[in-house]
Order: C-alpha cells, then sequence, then structure tokens
C-alpha cells in the first residue's frame, strides 16, 4: 500500500527484518491565515535593524517587553530560535533572520521545526503521557508571524524549512515520538493570500521529494534491497495521477543486453532491477526530460573491497536514485505540463564467487563494452546502461544523470555542492538556476577534452577508470553512452549525506538533487 513501511522484497527472509518508521515521512502541513490568535503557541522572526537586533519589532505580538527577549539572548542571527514563557501561559518562539533575505527564512523555519520538535521530546521525557503535552505552548502546532513584506519566495523558503528541519529517521522499538503537525503563517495586512498558499502548496510537494529521498537513503539496506527499493517506488507512484511505474527483473536485463547491471549485481543473492516513471500528462508541451538515477543499495566495492571506515555510510550509494524517485513524483502531483522519464537502474555490489572482477570486459546495452578497472567504479557501469538505453529507447531532448559518483569530486567540493557538467551552457545554467531557486548549490565543472583520449580502451571500447581527474573522466566515460544527446552530469558523492544539522538539511540521507530535478522540470513547461 502507498506510504507503508512493511513493504518487503519477494527475497528469501534472512533473519528478522526491522520494522522501518513510515515511508514516507509525515510532513508538517502549512497553511496561510490573516489574524494572530492569542492563546495558539505563536513565533515571530528577529530582524537585523539599524541599531542591532530589532527585539521590539519581535516581542510585539506577544505583549511581552523587549527586555524580556534580551533576557533570553534573543538574536538576529539566521536560525538562532529561543523560547520563553508567556504571562498568559505557555511558551512563545522568537528566531533570527538575519537582514531577512528568503533563504534566512529557510534557516529559521528548520531552526524552529527542531526547536518545538525538541520540545514536545522533553515533554514526553519528562513523563507526559503522548497527546497531553502540558500547556498550549508545548502542543503539536504553531502559528507564525510572518513579516509585512513577505512575498512567495519568502514563504516558499520558510515553508522548506519548516517542513525539512525537523525530519528524523529512526529504527527503534520505541512509539514514534510526538512531532510538530501544523503550522499557521499569519498574513500581513493585503498580502495575496492566495498566491502564497499556492507557494507553500509548491514548497511542500520539493519538500516531500526532498523527505523520500532522505527516508530511501537512510534505509537499512538488510531491508533496502534492489527490489524493496524499486518496488517501494512503483508502489508510491501507483495512484499518483499521469504517473507510471514499471520494474525490470534480473530475466528481462539479461534478454535485453544490460550488462554493466548485471556485472554489478552478479556477486550479490539479491538481483538487480532497472525502474522506470513514465509522467505523461496530457497538455505536456516542450523537450522531453529524461532523468536517470544511481541506485546502488549497498556497495562492499566488490572484489576492490572498500576500507571498513565510513562502509556504512554506503547504504546511502543510491542517492542518487532516491532523488530521481522523488522529483518523479513532485513533478506529477504538482501537475507540471512537461513529459519525464525517470530510469533508476539498482544493484547491490558484493563480494562472492559470482562478482565480477578487475580486468573483465563488460557489454553493455547497445553493445559497447568497457574494461573494468576497479569493482569499485560500479556506479558508472549500471548508469551507462540506464542512459544507452534511454537514447536508443526513449529519444530525450535532455538526458540528466545524478550519482553518489566520484570521491574526487567530494575531494574537489567538499560537502554541501554538487558537480555539475554539461554538454552545453543553457543546460548547465538552467540546472545551476534551477537548484539556486530552490536551495541547492552546483559548481560547474569543465569536460576536459584532454582527457578524452584516457577514455579510449585497448582491450575493449572504454575503459571504466581511465587517469586523469577523477569526477571529470568518469563524466568523460558516461558521456560515451550519450549518443550526442543533450546531456548533463550531476556528482553528489558530496552533499548527498551529511554528519551534522544545518539549514533544513539533516544528520544522514540528504534528498539533495531531489527539488533541483523537480525544478528543472518545472523550469522545461
Amino acid at each position: 500500500m502507498p506510504g507503508s513501511s512493511v513493504f518487503r522484497s519477494a527475497q528469501p527472509a534472512r533473519g528478522v527484518e526491522p520494522e522501518l518508521p513510515v515511508i514516507p515521512t509525515a510532513l508538517v502541513e502549512v497553511d496561510v491565515v490573516q489574524r494572530w490568535r492569542d492563546g495558539v503557541p505563536g513565533a515571530t522572526a528577529v530582524l537585523d535593524g539599524e541599531a542591532g537586533p530589532d527585539l521590539a519589532a519581535a516581542a510585539e505580538p506577544f505583549s511581552v517587553d523587549a527586555e524580556v527577549l534580551t533576557a533570553i539572548g534573543a538574536s538576529a542571527s539566521a536560525g538562532d530560535a529561543k523560547a520563553f514563557p508567556l504571562r498568559s501561559g505557555g511558551t512563545g518562539w522568537v528566531v533570527g533572520v538575519g537582514s531577512g533575505e528568503p533563504a534566512k527564512w529557510r534557516t529559521a523555519g528548520a531552526a524552529l521545526a527542531r526547536s518545538v520538535r525538541d520540545r514536545l521530546s522533553s515533554a514526553v521525557d519528562a513523563d507526559s503521557e503522548p497527546g497531553d503535552l502540558g500547556d498550549a505552548s508545548d502542543a503539536d502546532y504553531l502559528q507564525v508571524r510572518l513579516p509585512d513584506d513577505a512575498g512567495e519566495e519568502l514563504v516558499g523558503e520558510l515553508t522548506l524549512g519548516l517542513a525539512l528541519g525537523g525530519y528524523r529517521f529512526k529504527v527503534t522499538a520505541d512509539p514514534a515520538p510526538p512531532r510538530l503537525r501544523k503550522v499557521l503563517l499569519v498574513a500581513p495586512e493585503g498580502a495575496d493570500v492566495d498566491a502564497l498558499r499556492e507557494s507553500v502548496r509548491r514548497a511542500r510537494e520539493l519538500a516531500a521529494a526532498t523527505a523520500l529521498a532522505r527516508d530511501l537513503a537512510n534505509a537499512p539496506s538488510n531491508v533496502k534491497d534492489p527490489a524493496w527499493f524499486t518496488g517501494l517506488a512503483a508502489e508510491l507512484a501507483g495512484p499518483v495521477p499521469n504517473l507510471t511505474a514499471t520494474v525490470r527483473d534480473e530475466k528481462w536485463l539479461a534478454d535485453n543486453g544490460f550488462g554493466g547491471i548485471l556485472a554489478v549485481g552478479g556477486g550479490s543473492s539479491r538481483p538487480p532491477r532497472l525502474l522506470q516513471l513514465d509522467y505523461r500528462p496530457q497538455d505536456a508541451t516542450g523537450p522531453h526530460l529524461v532523468l536517470v538515477g544511481k541506485g546502488i543499495t549497498f556497495d562492499t566495492g566488490g572484489i576492490s573491497l572498500k576500507p571498513a571506515d565510513g562502509m556504512h555510510l554506503m547504504r546511502t550509494d543510491m542517492s542518487g536514485g532516491a532523488a530521481v524517485i522523488g522529483a518523479l513524483l513532485a513533478i506529477a502531483r504538482l501537475g507540471l505540463p512537461v513529459k519525464v522519464t525517470g530510469l533508476v537502474p539498482s544493484a547491490e555490489n558484493h563480494v562472492s564467487g559470482s562478482a565480477y572482477r578487475p580486468g573483465d570486459v563488460v557489454r553493455h546495452y547497445g553493445g559497447k563494452t568497457t574494461e573494468v578497472g576497479n569493482t569499485d567504479a560500479e556506479g558508472r557501469m549500471v548508469l551507462a546502461d540506464a542512459m544507452a538505453y534511454a537514447v536508443d529507447k526513449l529519444q530525450p531532448d535532455l538526458l540528466v544523470d545524478v550519482a553518489t559518483l566520484t570521491g574526487a569530486m567530494k575531494v574537489a567540493l567538499g560537502l554541501r555542492t554538487g558537480g555539475l557538467l554539461a554538454t552545453d551552457d543553457e543546460l548547465a545554467e538552467r540546472i545551476t538556476e534551477a537548484g539556486a531557486r530552490v536551495g541547492e548549490t552546483w559548481w560547474r565543472m569543465p569536460l576536459l577534452e584532454d582527457h578524452a583520449d584516457a577514455v579510449e580502451g585497448s582491450l575493449s571500447d572504454v575503459k571504466q577508470t581511465p587517469a586523469g581527474p577523477g569526477g571529470i573522466t568518469a563524466a568523460l566515460f558516461l558521456r560515451e553512452f550519450t549518443s550526442g544527446a543533450r546531456w548533463a552530469h550531476l556528482d553528489i558523492a558530496g552533499p548527498a549525506r551529511a554528519d551534522k544539522d544545518y539549514s533544513e538539511v539533516t544528520v544522514g540521507g540528504t534528498g539533495f538533487a531531489a527539488r533541483t530535478l523537480a525544478e528543472l522540470a518545472a523550469s522545461l513547461a
């Protein structure tokens, strides 16, 4: 059933699998209203003023003096959330938004969501009964006063922060903890409430895409095999208008020559899959966009075994595929008038007597051959099959792949910026601008033709691991399977996972790229 956490693959049982939290994670409901309501837990923003933080304006809705906020250390620093008791009982919050640009409101919304979540959890830890969390300040709803100049962009950013900042995914026997369920955004007088509500609706769909991608990345790999991963995506797509899902098994892959996916998945007892999501609205205009996402549900490195340190994070090696799944669901739910297809080649890269080896020659979909240099460079092997299939059968106008592909890109750009390589300037600029609009940062890297010869093979058509700058040569390898299509490669090895909370990002899988892909589709409509 859609949203169920009890979906299981048809593979043989391997011990007792943990019961996961409900997928997709429920997000806070957000609405826009026109009146501040006395007695409802509330929050206001602290803005930088000419003489410092404007505490008087932040305090006014609560009918308290600015000195109260001074006493609790309130500041305009973006994301600095402080709670304080109200005279009438209950608690209010103030949260810094710096100079007030929309991105600061995303940070503020996330901080506010975490503060309310932590307060609700503290109330439960103090032996309160769930659902009876004390005074009104500890309820699971909140109102937030918007500034006089609040527009659609600001409201969208705030909604993203509120929806994603309090995200959590934990496999536990404990009951689900209380959470922030509803936020009312109190619009300024004269605001276009309908327009603000549409901005909220859109932002919530983008947040849902990110949250689902996080859910899929965070799910442990003893549950998340290729059949579970692609099957759950198909289940979620089922009720969405104009969206259809097809999951192909290992027999279909063999019959149709998907040698790269089969080679990578050959070492695992849990066979590979190929997920195809087709969004076909009747009013579609513009180009056909095909998105391809790497879906490696666990990566040991294969025979080229990874070091033990950090290998547990390889449960997130399907983050590119998760971003494609989240984006397709958001695109369809938003009803965007554009034709989009998503492909997610999924496999486990394991070590066994049937694992592929360095030195093997693999024949991909379409016939091109690759000499394997390192079995830990498995992502490009499965992407090559899917991309060759896309240009042959789907005839895309634009082809975009996304993957946790290379450690080299992580070294080059760090943990918060995605690498972008593209065959033309317009496509690269369109993706960069799409990311900027939804709070995801991309940096364009060059497709250096000086290294193109390194991809050429001697034993085969191409080399899997050519010499040179790793992130760039990996992209040059993938380009060999595009047949000249307009194409962009997104390497998210760095920002796909986080080791600490910041802005709307939470520890674990981040869902990075899901919003960019959805916004890219919107820009084509």
